[in-house]
């Protein structure tokens, strides 16, 4: 039993109906969410993508329509036409936003049924992620899905708001562009009219939006999809959406100062937050030093503390023999947590470091004036007073060290840091914490490839004070880079450009990219800049990180409407998937490679 719509016309969405609409005909149109029957009334919660409302079936109003409504089960769509009404005071419900009135239904109509669902429409549910994609459409149906969708469609529109009112063009760059594997593995497009040939999906606009600045177009944003190949985490996809702008004539404050109006737009637009700008910078010297991590979270404290000074000639050699190679050694004072951690726990902890690459995990338990550890018989009495001053330690203090290189001693106590502050609940949840990383090296030197890398990418420009060290003395080159971070993420890079070609061929050559290579990959960018191009910067804020912090979400899947897995499969759609012989015929490409 289906019917059609005929000449009904929606007039509201459920979820906004309210007071103000008491006495209206309305005609509404969704999902049934949930049924009930009390004792010959029947109520129905009527569901659409702006909430949920109540409708009534009384057959003393409407026979016909009542034994309609007896048949209806979830996610059934029908269309309903009836009166808004208050509640009975003793049925008000406050935690929706239509539950001060209901809808008396006077006709029902029966659009189409529902099979038996693979799990409830509710929030609270627990189901495999694998499952909640195979059948996305029905997740989305889920109001906290729904809320992350709208979420992130009033991110992007408080954007264009902004950026439109500060001035700047949207411009659209290609999907089919070239491939520069200079960064992450390209996605390739085959041509069929150019057989042997590809395009490839873009990483980032970069190049291009260079190109627009020095076709005298000051001022461009884009709210873009990317594309990279590369192994997949919570907060990657495939494909991501960045929030793209370039701008000519300006310096790394000019960039930082329209990024924090907008991002300050953005938080009142959608979260009504009012936050304070400018936010804080910190070099990325400072952030290694204090958090072992180019992006901390400053929502609490439990900071690193370098003590190799401590250590440098120590007997204890588990210290020592890192320092002589070049290592560090740090510390962090968990402050009076020394009663709350079991020994059980403190060995989950170091399995945890070991996890990281750590050999173990040092630590003292201070009760009193002992300190428990298997260590401290191994200290002399000087370290423990130098330890005692330098990390401030005092009666139930508990202390955790590491001593290896400076990336392993960094990585694992940034990562021990966040895992105590969660477990202790140090970290404000409700606080949106910005900060700003500069001063970045411009290179880094990869043992893996025995050359030097850029540590942002290659069109980065260097400090105009530090060019010339770039032959001598290059890992001491900082760069003009800024990233920003919200709450420990990374949610935007950007830097100053390089707008001058024999600096930028420069660049080139210092990471092992020689002139042929660079006009091979980059030619058009390098002619472009000597037709005189402008001094110009920008940045790029992943759109989904955003959404997804501002959402609370655990995964950027969670703000995506059709994410893939982490081995970038759909399981909705079943991409990727094999094609026709015939569309392989006509690319000219044989499929027939043996795996290794």
């Amino acid at each position: 039993m289906f019917e059609l719509l005929g000449d009904w016309k929606r007039t509201d969405y459920c979820g906004s109906l309210g007071i103000k609409d008491l006495g209206r005909e309305v005609i509404l149109m969704g999902w049934v969410h949930s049924k009930r029957d009390h004792g010959g009334l029947i109520f129905v919660d009527l569901r659409d993508r702006e909430g949920v409302v109540q409708i009534v079936f009384n057959p003393q109003v409407s026979e016909e329509s009542h034994k309609k409504a007896d048949l209806l089960k979830d996610e059934w769509v029908i269309a309903v036409k009836g009166t808004v009404v208050r509640r009975p005071d003793e049925t008000i419900n406050p935690n929706i936003k239509t539950g001060e009135i209901e809808v008396i239904a006077r006709e029902l109509r029966i659009l189409n049924r529902s099979k038996v669902l693979p799990f409830p429409i509710e929030d609270e549910i627990k189901v495999d992620e694998l499952i909640r994609m195979k059948y996305r459409f029905l997740d989305l149906r889920r109001p906290v899905m729904r809320k992350n969708l709208m979420l992130r469609h009033e991110v992007m529109r408080a954007t264009r708001s902004y950026l439109d009112s500060k001035g700047f063009i949207e411009i659209e760059t290609p999907y089919l562009t070239r491939s520069t594997p200079e960064g992450a593995r390209d996605f390739l497009v085959p041509s069929r009219l150019n057989p042997g040939e590809f395009y490839a999906l873009p990483q980032s606009p970069q190049l291009l939006k260079q190109t627009l600045m020095i076709s005298g177009f000051d001022r461009y944003y884009q709210i873009v999809r990317c594309f990279r190949d590369e192994d997949l985490r919570a907060d990657r996809q495939p494909e991501f959406t960045q929030i793209d702008l370039e701008m000519s004539f300006v310096t790394e404050d000019d960039v930082i100062e329209v990024v924090e109006g907008m991002i300050k737009a953005i938080l009142k637009a959608t979260k009504g937050v009012d936050i304070d700008i400018p936010f804080p910078r910190m070099s990325y010297d400072e952030a290694m030093l204090r958090y072992g991590t180019d992006k901390p979270d400053i929502r609490f404290g439990l900071e690193l503390h370098d003590i190799t000074a401590v250590f440098r000639n120590s007997e204890f050699k588990v210290f020592s023999d890192p320092v002589k190679k070049g290592g560090i050694v740090k510390a962090i004072n968990l402050k009076g947590k020394a009663q709350h951690l079991s020994r059980k726990e403190l060995d989950e902890l170091t399995e945890f470091a070991k996890s990281l690459g750590a050999k173990g995990l040092a630590w003292i338990r201070i009760s009193g004036d002992e300190w428990q550890s298997p260590i401290t018989k191994f200290l002399s009495e000087r370290e423990k007073e130098e330890l005692k001053r330098l990390l401030t330690i005092e009666d139930g203090d508990v202390i955790f060290f590491g001593a290896d290189t400076s990336y392993t001693v960094n990585l694992v106590l940034s990562n021990l840091r966040l895992r105590l502050g969660n477990r202790f609940n140090m970290i404000e949840q409700n606080r949106f914490a910005f900060l700003w990383i500069v001063d970045f090296p411009l290179l880094e030197f990869d043992k893996t490839e025995n050359r030097y890398v850029t540590m942002h990418h290659p069109f980065t420009s260097p400090k105009e004070e530090d060019i010339e060290l770039l032959d001598t003395e290059p890992e001491k080159v900082r760069a003009r880079a800024y990233d920003i971070v919200l709450n420990g993420v990374e949610i935007g890079g950007g830097s100053i450009r390089i707008h001058r070609s024999d600096i930028q061929r420069k660049l080139f050559e210092r990471i092992g990219l020689g002139p042929e290579d660079a006009k091979k990959k980059f030619g058009f960018l390098l002619e472009a800049l000597e037709f005189g191009a402008p001094p110009h910067g920008g940045i790029a804020l992943g759109l989904d990180r955003l959404t997804m912090l501002l959402a609370g979400a655990s995964s950027i899947r969670d703000v995506i409407a059709f994410p893939k897995t982490q081995k970038g499969f759909c399981p909705l759609t079943e991409a990727p998937s094999p094609v026709d012989p015939k569309q392989l015929l006509e690319l000219r490409i044989r499929v027939d490679v043996k795996e290794r």
